[in-house]
């Protein structure tokens, strides 16, 4: 939104200033500035540089700078702001863009020439606000006052902060009002239309939820073997070129969430300018409007300050909790975590920090820990169900999965989605290898599934992960000997799995009918795939060569998904009743 800043105001006059003694990159150190906090927020320089306070001893403060710090000089006043790293969130974030300070990116690079006005929040974006209560009526945490139309493609509700309750003595009237204007007073508490927020702070809620819902992706390998539930988080791994980019656009695009938060930490500018592009032109098919209309997206790409990198992931996050608050669902895609780990491990070092594996500093574990904490599907201070889903890439260096980073993210997440490089340059995409990735809430969404008109769901998957397995063995097998020297069972097992790969996993972004596959298709496909299987054993059993099987034609199975219609999953009947007739045609 146009006024976004990462503290609260200005220093006063009168206000704590010290003295840096030391500028090493965005290391900072200062002297001199009474009562100085941990985390709390430190102005440098003629250009007012904004710095989080990491450490305290005795008299010196280290600082992390979040701006470029060329110019900056020993001596330079060091003031303090009272108050730590805070975000102003408000309406005009959606379709919006921002940097890791939340300062929107739509002019010149501003982290190259740091701005700094007493207020970023601008007074000439104005905002129609719609009362939904009325003065006198009794409130609380959570409750939604009114709402702000014209905001994005998900309704911005404003709600009663945290802390706050008892009655509404004033309520604004259906008017145009300023982001920092007040549009109630429920008792001693001037609720603005736009609030602020400490970033590294998680949003209170009322009570995590445990049952797990599905989110659904519109992918079918994720959706059918490894899914992720609404407030849970997953991972992305693989290594370069093997499509992570392109499967968290996808997800971001078909994902059946209210909000999408989308962060580029650390990547290059130019697939940012691309994500930019693409959420721009394409149609939101939930709504009707732009994809981008229900987007924010926070880029803090390789070539801008380092440690705006690492705040970048809260910035998306605490977005995301926002519009959690609201009562939607949001998803927080990051990309990549890994290039966020590197920060960290930069700026340790620079502090002097003991090493620990690979040079990252020893509280990596914790710090991801804490950020992937931050999901959860839960009920509001205002009593609605609401969730914030974390979608992480991690970029291992030469594609080693025993990389610090990695292993560590498995330790948190509930989902891994291991993308293969022989996969990715088959042209086989999205490329997840069904061996090296996990879902760990699978027995839950099992019984959401059974509930909701789905039993065979767990069996349908179990079977099909079965026999990927056991294809994977016997290919080694017939590298060696030649797939004409199994047996004719086996040889219907790596048929099998062929079908699997080509029909059910592989899924064309650019086809219109394919880029997006509803629960009801993707399962008629993987029933489609697996009675075709299981009518290739019974033929072999009734005496049929596995030679003649292997001949017959497929096609029309490996095609259905592009044949039919995303949502179409009654037209997988007669592809499967004709097949299924062919087969059984064998002697």
């Amino acid at each position: 939104m146009d006024g976004m800043t990462t503290d609260a105001s200005t220093p006063r006059t009168g206000d704590r200033v010290g003295r840096t003694v030391r500028v090493t990159g965005p290391l900072l150190e200062a002297e001199g500035v009474e009562g100085v906090a941990m985390g709390e927020i430190l102005h440098v320089g003629d250009d007012r540089i904004s710095a989080e306070v990491v450490a305290v001893e005795g008299g010196r403060a280290t600082m992390q700078a979040y701006e470029y710090t060329g110019g900056v000089r020993v001596g330079e006043a060091a003031a303090g702001s009272g108050q730590p790293l805070t975000g102003l969130f408000g309406p005009g974030l959606l379709g919006a863009a921002f940097d890791g300070l939340m300062r929107p990116l739509t002019s010149a690079p501003i982290w190259l020439r740091p701005d700094r006005p007493e207020s970023v929040a601008s007074d000439e974006r104005r905002w129609r606000f719609v009362p939904t209560v009325a003065a006198g009526d009794s409130v609380a945490a959570g409750d939604v006052l009114g709402t702000v139309p014209d905001s994005g493609a998900v309704e911005h509700r404003v709600v009663v902060p945290a802390g706050a309750s008892g009655t509404v003595d004033w309520i604004q009237d259906d008017a145009e009002v300023g982001p920092l204007d007040v549009v109630a007073k429920v008792g001693e508490t001037e609720v603005r239309l736009s609030e602020r927020w400490p970033m590294r702070r998680p949003r209170p809620f009322r009570e995590r939820l445990s049952d797990p819902v599905p989110l659904h992706t519109g992918q079918r390998v994720l959706d059918l073997f490894f899914p992720v539930a609404r407030g849970a988080a997953a991972a992305v791994t693989g290594g370069f070129g093997t499509g992570k980019t392109m499967l968290l656009q996808q997800v971001a695009k078909w994902c059946d969430a209210d909000v999408i938060v989308y962060v580029g930490c650390g990547e290059r500018g130019n697939e940012m300018a691309d994500v930019l592009d693409d959420f721009g032109r394409l149609v939101d098919e939930r709504t009707g409007g732009r994809l981008v209309d229900r987007t924010v997206v926070v880029a803090n790409t390789s070539n801008m300050p380092m440690m705006a990198r690492e705040l970048s992931i809260y910035t998306g996050i605490s977005i995301a909790e926002y519009y959690r608050d609201m009562g939607h669902d949001a998803v927080v895609i990051a990309d990549s975590t890994s290039r966020w780990a590197e920060a960290l491990r930069e700026f340790a070092n620079r502090r002097g920090d003991l090493p620990a594996e690979e040079g990252f500093p020893a509280d990596l574990s914790s710090q991801l820990a804490a950020f992937y904490e931050r999901a959860g599907r839960v009920t509001t201070l205002g009593g609605k169900e609401a969730s914030v889903t974390v979608i992480g890439a991690v970029s291992p260096p030469g594609g080693d999965m025993s990389e610090p980073v990695t292993t560590i993210t498995q330790r948190f997440v509930r989902a891994m989605w291991q993308l293969d490089r022989d996969l990715a340059y088959a042209r086989h995409y999205p490329a997840v290898h069904w061996s090296g990735s996990f879902a760990r809430d699978t027995d839950g969404l099992a019984r959401f599934q059974t509930v909701h008109g789905d039993p065979e769901w767990a069996a349908r998957r179990a079977s099909a992960l079965e026999i990927l397995a056991e294809a994977d063995r016997l290919a080694s097998l017939a590298e060696v000997i030649g797939v004409g020297s199994l047996p004719g069972r086996e040889r219907m097992v790596v048929l099998g799995g062929r079908l699997l790969r080509e029909t059910v996993l592989a899924q064309n972004a650019l086809s219109p009918n394919d880029a997006f596959c509803s629960d009801a298709k993707g399962a008629a496909l993987l029933d489609l795939v697996l009675e075709v299987i299981d009518a290739c054993h019974a033929a072999i059993d009734r005496g049929a060569t596995a030679t003649a099987v292997e001949r017959l034609d497929f096609g029309p199975v490996i095609r259905a998904p592009q044949d039919v219609g995303p949502t179409d999953a009654a037209a997988i009947g007669p592809i499967r009743e004709r097949v299924l007739a062919e087969i059984g045609a064998l002697p």
